[in-house]
């Protein structure tokens, strides 16, 4: 990973620099015929390090380099030569040709390795070099040294390119393939990302010379899957972004991906045209495949950075994370660019690889934020559906209860009012002892009674007449009732209550429910037990909270509250409370418990609020 110049100066003891060699300009004839052409002393130019690579002449095509090699100190000898500008190179030693490329791409950049023989000290090499472009020559010192250590310089160069190229492919394969498995709303942004980091990775590798140094034989075929790679990564981008963070104003994000779909088609049919008839159609599909494409890709990128930044400052944090991305992706090409224009196109452009490594990152990290979003979302749904089904489980037994509480009910009580007259009759005539007796059967029916009251409001919570109450008053004489029971339990209930509070309901309804609340924080009182009482308007509600400290419940007593015939006394039935969940849900009100165990019980009942 360090750069190539430190890279080259560590292994200053094992090479030798050429510092001087010469150059003149030549035809394309003259490249084919070989050195016998260029042989004679006129024409060339001394060159050597630090000189800025020559502009090619308009009327010359070829260049030729001539490099005298020093006598040979190496055993087994090679030669490096190392950012070689041109298209179509071939190499002589003196005569022989030695090496030949012919990249028909716009990639100029050359690295070659020539092994040599002891016996070459002393001779020239020649190397012809043609290209379209406009710079043409050596930008780094020749080398002489050990086929080994050379060698070893040599594959180091690019490595970082085809690794970084080649993690980006992987990367996109196992995205790819973990999206098989996923359901389409959640496989189409894993797609677009594997296509998305596949096009980088396509591109990284082949803006690399590895590919064309060692496997020349396929540049066009590098040419055209560089082609394929782009027109496939722009729809891709501006779709995961539409997919992260929406369509955009009026959804232009939605009709600029339409229309990139469409040019990249077009540019799809056009290369198939190009590969039959490449000479009369070159032109053609390089306007449309090269100035037009940068426009295109200049437009997205606006695009999309002023859309995330808009979200970033919306606060949405995928905004923030690919707006990040792509402004450093953005300044880094920018600023390479700017850089390689002032170098006069003498610098090998590097920065922005990372500045793609960064955007990628980006965007892994967004599809990571939006999985785990996804995983909570299903987590939370999952306790929702778990409470909906203990409410169901609940509603069906409450049902259950109700419908058997309104067809018995009246039946039963009715019996039981004139079973209790006679035995109120009977206890004038019968002696203290039998007396006795009589009296505890009549409150045996008399709690008979109370249970079948209960089961009657449960069944028919309706209230038969709505006012307007005052919470203060009423929980102020539901207080005068429950005082004495608190006092005999050995505990006390104090309260604060606002007197500006106020709920739209029945009054001995409302009395009844909070008594059974309240009685049963008396029940789990100990000696020197407390009962607070409390409420305040919150929103459009009225909140009150009654506050034991009890000996409280367990977790799962706690969920079985309000069930029918659940109660942690022993001679409870577990109405009492059942009643008052009904009379609140009559009240569009809701109730909650909190409890643990030694500590104490509180029950937050919420009403809707009748302030003015």
């Amino acid at each position: 990973m360090l750069p190539e110049r430190t890279y080259a100066e560590q292994q200053q003891g094992s090479t030798e620099n050429i510092m001087k060699w010469q150059m003149k300009w030549g035809d394309q004839d003259e490249l084919d015929e070989g050195p016998p052409s260029i042989k004679s002393d006129d024409g060339w130019s001394n060159m050597s390090e630090g000189d800025t690579l020559p502009e090619k002449p308009y009327s010359n095509s070829t260049a030729w380099i001539k490099i005298h090699l020093p006598t040979i100190k190496f055993d087994r000898p090679g030669m490096l030569l190392s950012n070689i500008f041109g298209q179509r190179i071939k190499v002589f030693l003196e005569n022989k040709e030695i090496y030949s490329s012919n990249i028909r791409f716009l990639y100029d950049k050359n690295n070659i390795f020539l092994p040599l023989e002891v016996s070459g000290g002393g001779k020239n090499i020649y190397i012809g070099i043609q290209t379209t472009k406009d710079q043409v020559g050596i930008q780094e010192l020749p080398q002489i040294g050990n086929s080994e250590d050379l060698l070893h310089q040599f594959l180091l160069k690019d490595v970082i390119n085809i690794i970084l190229g080649s993690s980006f492919l992987f990367i996109a394969l196992v995205i790819f393939i973990c999206s098989i498995f996923l359901n389409k709303v959640h496989s189409s942004s894993w797609i677009s990302l594997s296509i998305i980091i596949a096009g980088f990775g396509v591109l990284v590798l082949i803006y690399s010379p590895f590919l064309y140094t060692f496997y020349n034989d396929y540049s066009d075929v590098y040419l055209q899957l560089l082609d394929v790679a782009l027109f496939v990564l722009i729809p891709s981008m501006t779709y995961f972004f539409e997919l992260v963070l929406g369509t955009g104003y009026h959804s232009i994000l939605t009709k600029f991906r339409k229309f990139q779909c469409a040019y990249s088609i077009v540019c799809f049919i056009c290369l198939v045209v190009y590969l039959v008839i490449p000479r009369n159609f070159f032109e053609m599909y390089y306007n449309l495949t090269v100035d037009m494409f940068v426009l295109i890709v200049v437009v997205q990128l606006v695009l999309l950075t002023v859309h995330s930044i808009m979200q970033a400052l919306k606060g949405n944090r995928n905004g923030i994370l690919l707006a990040v991305g792509l402004i450093v992706l953005e300044i880094t090409c920018v600023t390479e660019f700017i850089w390689f224009l002032i170098r006069s196109g003498s610098y090998d452009l590097f920065i922005w690889k990372w500045g793609v490594t960064v955007f990628i990152l980006s965007l892994i990290l967004v599809l990571g934020r939006n999985y785990a979003q996804n995983h909570n979302q299903v987590i939370k749904y999952a306790k929702e559906l778990e409470l909906f089904n203990t409410d169901l489980h609940r509603s069906e037994k409450l049902s259950i209860i109700s419908e058997l509480a309104a067809s018995v009910a009246h039946e039963v009580k009715n019996p039981l009012q004139v079973t209790r007259g006679f035995l109120q009759f009977l206890t004038n005539r019968y002696s203290n002892q039998e007396k006795i007796y009589i009296t505890m059967a009549l409150e045996e029916l008399d709690r008979a009674s109370n249970i079948i009251t209960d089961f009657l409001t449960f069944a028919k919570p309706q209230f038969e007449s709505i006012t307007l109450l005052d919470l203060n008053k009423e929980l102020k004489h539901v207080e005068g009732i429950m005082m004495p029971l608190a006092n005999l339990q050995g505990g006390r209930i104090q309260m604060q209550i606002p007197v500006h509070l106020r709920v739209k309901g029945n009054s001995s309804k409302l009395k009844q429910a909070f008594i059974n609340v309240i009685k049963n924080s008396i029940e789990a009182l100990s000696e020197n037990g407390e009962i607070n009482i409390w409420a305040y308007e919150e929103e459009d509600q009225t909140v009150i909270h009654i506050q034991d400290n009890g000996e409280g419940m367990s977790a799962n007593e706690l969920i079985k509250l309000g069930e029918p015939y659940f109660s942690s006394k022993t001679k409870g039935t577990g109405l009492g409370l059942m009643v008052s969940y009904r009379i609140i849900e009559v009240m569009d009100g809701s109730i909650e418990f909190k409890s643990e165990k030694g500590v104490g019980t509180e029950a937050i009942i919420r009403l809707p609020s009748a302030n003015d």
